[in-house]
């Protein structure tokens, strides 16, 4: 079969998308009569469709009678961030997201698809059953989000942002976070700081980098013993403590890159009769409802997640409108509470 005759078969609706200049939701709607797509919109998709002989098939819509529009959720496959919908931080953060999508009349979508590669993705907005997605950060998915922008997939994320970057994003000043964090404890005293969490996500890079701008800038030098990598849950945390108390590594303070993190490195250092923060000063990151009532109660920095969804999702509708949108970065607070002595 010849190139001209392939263009003439087409299976996909992000091929007749491409064609017709429009995002694949656009087309979706109007090969199923949608009151949202113009006459005009309809015909010419309509018209291409008979003339590229698109043979393709779309699943049954799951849009509740009411909503505007449907929103989907998806992950990116596990790296950096504990990506399990049972994370206290993503439960935050999905509720930010709910509760913004409400308040703009659309219906949220927990897909439980991993988003394997950018074709995944487009496939869910292809079969009709959301309008658009948002992705819960980027793992090692950022060129294939470049890719999945350059098929205007309509998909927002949260996460950082990079130099090259085609898409939309929202997330915090995670090098801002990692600075405060590190100076904060610096400002109790403490010049051996350990700094424990998972470095592979490009967050936490940025967590990291602050903390060693920090320690720089107040003259610490950087010890490469006192970084401990831990995955996001108690468990991991409290092992790369009882490492680094095993190895006769001296630390004086934690930066933890997630609050539960933090909350496993008290309960380890409680475990060996190292109290908190009389020997060790510790601070977390999230500020998670839980940091505020553990014992001692956790100091940490805090990400707005209500105000993250609110720009995840008028971003999204803007961007389903038709309109340009931009990345933003938000700042962090610093939430001081009784780990850190201060």
């Amino acid at each position: 079969m010849s190139d001209d005759e392939k263009e003439k078969n087409l299976h996909r609706l992000e091929d007749l998308a491409a064609i017709a200049g429009v995002s694949i939701s656009t087309v979706s709607r109007a090969l199923n009569d949608s009151p949202l797509v113009s006459d005009r919109t309809k015909k010419k998709i309509l018209s291409l469709a008979q003339s590229n002989n698109y043979n393709g098939r779309l699943r049954d819509k799951v849009y509740t009678e009411d909503a505007d529009k449907t929103i989907s959720i998806v992950i990116p496959p596990p790296q950096g961030r504990d990506t399990r919908l049972s994370d206290p931080f993503t439960l935050d953060l999905i509720g930010g997201i709910g509760d913004a999508l409400k308040e703009q009349n659309c219906d949220l979508l927990i897909s439980h698809l991993t988003m394997t590669d950018y074709h995944s993705a487009a496939n869910l907005v292809a079969s009709g059953r959301c309008d658009g997605l948002i992705v819960l950060g980027q793992s090692t998915m950022h060129k294939q989000l470049n890719q999945l922008a350059a098929q205007r997939v309509p998909f927002v994320t949260w996460g950082a942002q990079f130099p090259d970057q085609r898409y939309c994003s929202v997330g915090s000043d995670n090098r801002q976070g990692g600075r405060r964090a590190t100076n904060h404890l610096i400002r109790m005293g403490r010049t051996r700081i350990a700094f424990v969490g998972d470095c592979e996500g490009p967050e936490m890079k940025l967590r990291q980098e602050g903390y060693r701008e920090a320690l720089d800038q107040n003259g610490i030098a950087f010890d490469p013993r006192l970084v401990r990598p831990a995955h996001f849950y108690p468990e991991s945390a409290m092992e790369a403590v009882d490492v680094l108390v095993e190895q006769g590594v001296e630390f004086d303070g934690v930066v933890a890159m997630s609050d539960m993190i933090a909350i496993g490195a008290m309960k380890a250092l409680a475990n060996r009769g190292i109290n908190v923060p009389k020997d060790v000063s510790v601070i977390g990151y999230d500020d998670v409802l839980v940091a505020a009532y553990s014992s001692p109660a956790l100091s940490t920095i805090r990400q707005d997640v209500t105000k993250a969804g609110r720009l995840l999702v008028s971003k999204l509708l803007r961007m389903l409108e038709g309109e340009d949108v931009q990345s933003s970065t938000l700042p962090t607070d610093l939430i001081i509470r009784e780990s850190c002595g201060s």
